[in-house]
């Protein structure tokens, strides 16, 4: 009777095999290719359904809003800088709830409430751990910012939410006209490490714990808002409710 193969020659294997190298004889032994395809595909069936767990789903059951208090020191701002409502975006650019809400909803709000002077939007960055892209392309956004294509950047980042990586960034520092040598020195320095750290904090002292997630909020004198936690990639109708109750609007 054969024996089944080991764990950890099961592992081997599929990293000889990943690497394109000769397997060994014990290697051959313990996994053949179509039992490492198999085992590839579990792996990333499974990091699916754990990122489904953990990242807010649009159109799931939200948990109640709740208010809190968010310090705005050092953000970058969309819209009016005075205007009378503030919405905080805590997001992961890897993050595909992330790019729904940007595709959907985000262009309604900006439409109808940030571009007619109504409401600013802060977006943050809450990296995820299991989405190794995500902080990578938050230094490559705030090093665009450093030419003034902060917002441009980030917004075509987020929506290559599965492409994310250098090609993709040196394209994109070429349609927008950057400055190719600053925004690679910009890279290797990574010196936006402490202002991504600085939202992780903010984010996590909120009580955020999956992306995408929002404070909504009225607009206060100083560098910080009070609002309520909203959590999810939830439809325009849930953020219009609440920022024309903000706004005294029907």
């Amino acid at each position: 009777m054969a024996k089944p193969p080991s764990i950890m020659g099961a592992v081997l294997g599929v990293v000889l095999l990943l690497a394109g190298g000769p397997p060994t004889a014990s290697a051959q032994d313990s996994v053949t290719r179509e039992q490492a395809d198999t085992l590839i595909r579990e792996i990333r069936e499974l990091r699916r359904a754990i990122e489904s767990l953990r990242a807010p789903r649009a159109g799931a059951e939200r948990p109640p809003d709740e208010k809190v208090r968010v310090d705005l020191t050092g953000v970058n701002v969309l819209g009016r800088a005075d205007a009378p409502v503030t919405l905080v975006e805590f997001t992961d650019l890897e993050c595909p709830y992330c790019r729904a809400f940007h595709v959907g909803t985000f262009e309604r709000l900006k439409r109808d409430y940030i571009d007619t002077g109504k409401v600013r939007f802060i977006s943050r960055d809450f990296p995820l751990d299991f989405h190794p892209n995500a902080r990578p392309a938050a230094v490559a956004v705030r090093c665009a910012g450093e030419q003034g294509k902060f917002w441009e950047m980030r917004h075509v980042v987020t929506l290559n939410a599965t492409g994310l990586g250098p090609t993709l960034y040196d394209r994109l520092a070429g349609e927008l006209g950057l400055d190719a040598g600053r925004f690679t020195a910009c890279l290797t320095a990574d010196r936006h490490r402490a202002e991504i750290d600085r939202d992780i904090a903010a984010a996590t002292k909120a009580g955020v714990t999956g992306t995408p997630s929002f404070v909504l909020g009225a607009t206060t004198p100083g560098p910080a808002v009070e609002g309520l936690r909203i959590v999810g990639a939830q439809p325009f109708p849930v953020f219009e409710a609440r920022i024309k109750a903000l706004l005294g609007e029907r």
